[in-house]
C-alpha cells in the first residue's frame, strides 16, 4: 500500500493512470505524446507504477503494451472510503455542488409560499391548462410524463408558446421539475433554464418551493424576481377563494 501511495502522490503518474484509462494497452510512444518530458524520464514514471502494481504490461512482439490495473485502487477505496458512511460522502458532495452553484455566473432564484390546500390540488392547478389559463394569463399544455414537451399557451385563441421545455422529473404531487426556453432557443440547451416545483405537505396547508436556476443573467433574474411572487399569489387566491385576484398583479405599477 505504501508504493500504492507514492506512486498516486506524483502528478505526472496521476496522468498515465488516466491516459490508460482512457485508453487501455498503449505503447511508450502513445504515452509519451501527450506527456511533455523524455521517453527515459517517462519509462521512470512506469517502472513505479508497475512495482506499485498500478499497471501491469504485455510483450506484443517487439512492443509493450501498458495496461491500468484497478485492483490496488479498489483496495484504497475500501480501506480508507467505504468505512465512511455513504450518507456523510453524500451530504459533502450535495455541499460541493451548492457551493459551486452559488459561485456561477448563472443565478438562481428561490420562492416560497404557503397555501391552505392539499397536495394534489396544488399539483393539479400547476399543471391543469383550463386552471392556468384563469390565473397565469398562459396556458401550460403537457402530459407531463417525464421526457414529454410542455408549452406556455396564449389564451387569446393564437395557439403561440411563449415558452416551451422538457419534463425533467414529474413525481405527483409532490415534485415536478421542467426546463424553460424560448421557442427559437428549444434546440440550445445551453439557454436554456430550470424549474422546480417541490410541494411539501403540513397538516392543512402546503407548502410549496419555486427554485428557478441557470438564469441567463441579471436581467433575467430581475424578471422572475416579479413574475413569480405574481402568478403564485395568482394561484394562491385561486385555490383559497375559488377566484384569482380581482387585477392581474403583474400589471401591478412599479412591478
Amino acid at each position: 500500500m505504501d508504493k500504492v501511495f507514492k506512486a498516486l502522490a506524483d502528478g505526472t503518474r496521476r496522468r498515465l493512470l488516466d491516459r490508460l484509462h482512457e485508453a487501455n494497452g498503449q505503447t511508450l510512444g502513445e504515452l509519451c505524446e501527450h506527456i511533455d518530458m523524455t521517453r527515459q524520464s517517462v519509462t521512470q514514471h512506469l517502472a513505479l507504477l508497475e512495482e506499485a502494481n498500478l499497471i501491469g504490461t504485455v510483450r506484443r512482439g517487439r512492443e509493450k503494451l501498458h495496461y491500468l490495473n484497478p485492483v490496488p485502487l479498489h483496495e484504497i477505496q475500501e480501506r480508507w472510503i467505504d468505512k465512511f458512511e455513504r450518507p456523510r460522502l453524500r451530504a459533502l458532495g450535495a455541499l460541493k455542488r451548492r457551493a459551486e452553484e452559488a459561485m456561477s455566473d448563472k443565478p438562481s432564484y428561490v420562492y416560497v409560499i404557503y397555501i391552505e390546500s392539499t397536495p394534489e390540488t396544488v399539483w393539479d392547478t400547476l399543471t391543469d391548462a383550463d386552471l392556468t389559463a384563469g390565473y397565469w394569463g398562459h396556458s401550460n399544455v403537457s402530459d407531463w410524463r417525464p421526457g414529454s414537451r410542455w408549452e406556455h399557451v396564449r389564451t387569446d385563441g393564437s395557439g403561440v408558446a411563449d415558452v416551451v421545455g422538457t419534463v425533467e422529473i414529474s413525481e405527483r404531487p409532490t415534485r415536478l421539475v421542467t426546463t424553460w426556453a424560448a421557442p427559437e432557443d428549444a434546440d440550445r440547451p445551453e439557454r436554456h433554464s430550470r424549474v422546480t416545483f417541490d410541494i411539501q405537505p403540513h397538516a392543512d396547508i402546503v407548502k410549496l418551493t419555486v427554485t428557478h436556476e441557470n438564469l441567463g443573467g441579471e436581467d433575467e433574474l430581475r424578471d422572475v424576481s416579479a413574475g413569480w411572487p405574481a402568478v403564485l399569489s395568482n394561484l394562491k387566491s385561486l385555490i383559497e377563494t375559488g377566484s384569482p385576484l380581482p387585477q392581474e398583479p403583474w400589471l401591478v405599477p412599479g412591478h
